[in-house]
């Protein structure tokens, strides 16, 4: 079976796992307090370009927003995000079992009709339109409402859930939004290597040090066995974290597993370098459904593909070995599935996966 269902089917990159092999009898503190934790924080500042970030190692993507978002959002506050973000629909109601509300808005939601094919673009994208997000926060804040959720925080991801890419402008916009309320801007990094990767990405680390209050870059879909580095650039946010963090239950004794990977990870652009294949090969199985004349459900420009297929070619490519993701029902007779490439994909899987779309 060759398997496309998503980015975390492998361990770890082998630079990863020949240094935790060669720096297993090592002794080092705990809690994160090692010299690998140290030398990757300072390695991703300077990949940032930004001495003041306060970096923190978690270990996985629902508990560092569920951690990061408890911890800047007041009691009676949520958190805005679109209607597709993973904190709305991928994390078991995480946010919410921690006493705050997702906001989920659809683009087509706040804006006027003079902007309304705007709006389906973004919401197609599965983007926060900033537009979309000042008529929100005009429109509660107007009212004055006392007796429903505010909005504490804007939760957006690069590359979306859809694979979509934030533009540097539209992340200025939003950020210029957040600052006008005094809310933070939160970025999901999940799959942030990709993006990076994206030849379509005009998006950098610096910018996200920049123009987001918090960030994090995520290790696990990204080459890393586990883990999340979480980046304050904003210190307004930060206070207590790492008593949130043990509060939370999102300190591992064994920090170093974390600060190793992610040393390892930020070295000589390793984070990067090591996603582009998967960035390529994805445009290669984009280009091959679309010589077949297949539609997508999203413009994808990272790992992430989402062609729509009959039941009748959904079940011709699993009887050839390969395996994928099922996303959305389109109607009774077609699907939206994923497509997902990593940093391990297989050249000759890629070929593979061309000759049986060639003949659908």
């Amino acid at each position: 079976m060759i398997r496309f269902e998503n980015d975390y089917l492998e361990g770890c990159i082998p630079e990863i796992l020949e240094k935790l092999v060669n720096t297993n009898y090592e002794q080092m503190p705990g809690y994160r307090l090692d010299d690998y934790c140290e030398t990757a924080s300072r390695k991703i500042k300077d990949s940032c370009n930004a001495n003041y970030l306060d970096v923190h190692y978690l270990v996985g993507g629902t508990q560092a927003n569920m951690t990061v978002l408890d911890a800047i959002l007041r009691p009676h506050q949520g958190v805005v995000s679109t209607i597709l973000g993973h904190i709305n629909v991928h994390e078991v109601g995480a946010i919410e079992g921690r006493g705050h509300k997702v906001l989920a808005l659809y683009n087509t939601d706040y804006m006027d009709e003079d902007n309304i094919e705007l709006a389906q673009q973004f919401d197609e994208e599965s983007k926060l339109s900033p537009q979309t997000l000042k008529n929100y926060l005009d429109d509660y804040f107007k009212k004055d409402d006392w007796h429903t959720v505010q909005p504490g925080a804007v939760y957006i991801s690069h590359p979306t859930e859809r694979g979509a890419l934030y533009t540097k402008d539209e992340l200025i916009q939003l950020k210029t939004i957040c600052d006008e309320y005094e809310m933070p801007l939160y970025l999901d990094g999940a799959r942030l290597a990709y993006a990076l990767a994206a030849e379509e990405n005009d998006i950098e680390l610096e910018d996200l040090a920049k123009y987001c209050d918090i960030f994090y870059i995520g290790g696990t879909k990204c080459g890393a066995l586990f883990g999340e580095a979480v980046c304050f650039s904003n210190k307004k946010y930060n206070k207590d974290f790492r008593n949130i963090t043990k509060h939370n239950g999102a300190i591992i004794a064994k920090g170093r597993l974390l600060g190793l990977q992610f040393d390892v990870l930020f070295t000589d652009n390793t984070y990067t370098d090591k996603c582009r294949d998967a960035y390529m090969f994805a445009m290669r199985i984009k280009r091959a459904f679309e010589n077949k004349n297949i539609d997508f459900i999203a413009n994808s420009f990272t790992n992430q593909q989402f062609p729509i297929l009959s039941k009748e070619q959904q079940s011709y490519i699993k009887s050839c070995g390969i395996n994928f993701n099922y996303e959305t029902k389109i109607d009774n007779d077609y699907d939206a599935v994923r497509f997902c490439t990593d940093w391990a994909t297989k050249k000759e899987n890629i070929e593979y996966l061309e000759s049986v779309i060639s003949k659908l």
